[in-house]
């Protein structure tokens, strides 16, 4: 059983109308009605609040729904290649902060500095977006056939 069946269902089940449970996950009646129809996938973040006000575990919202187990693997995906981003963002501060400081201690300019180095650094941000964008991508199923 898909999961929007399984979601209309247990909406049923609860005796509650579309705009109930929209107003009590804090989406709005259409995404509900999306779910429900197959038009689209509710993220994580919905699937454990569906989880909470039905009483349904995750398990048996997201088992046999091969759509949702990998919208499920993607945002993970997703989420994982977010914190990449971060953590490089962060190095390259932290890289310049020391810079900062070092040039501090023995006297350097630092607006002369970061007029030399505003280019590498976002250079630096840049190719990191680029393959956080790069990794997240992935090929077309229908040019693969």
């Amino acid at each position: 059983m898909e999961i929007s069946e399984k979601l209309k269902e247990a909406r049923q089940k609860a005796g509650m109308t579309q705009d109930q449970v929209a107003e009590k996950i804090m989406v709005s009646r259409v995404t509900v009605s999306h779910w429900e129809n197959g038009k689209s996938l509710p993220d994580i973040v919905s699937l454990i609040s569906l989880s909470d006000l039905y009483s349904i575990s995750l398990d048996e919202l997201v088992k046999g729904d091969s759509k949702m187990v990998e919208k499920v693997r993607k945002d993970a995906k997703d989420a994982n290649n977010n914190k990449r981003l971060i953590k490089v963002t962060a190095v390259l501060v932290i890289a310049v902060l020391l810079v900062y400081a070092v040039s501090t201690i023995v006297g350097g300019a630092f607006k002369g500095f970061c007029e030399a180095a505003i280019l590498w650094v976002l250079i630096g941000i840049g190719v990191a977006a680029s393959m956080t964008y790069l990794s997240q991508t992935e090929p077309n199923e229908d040019r693969k056939k």
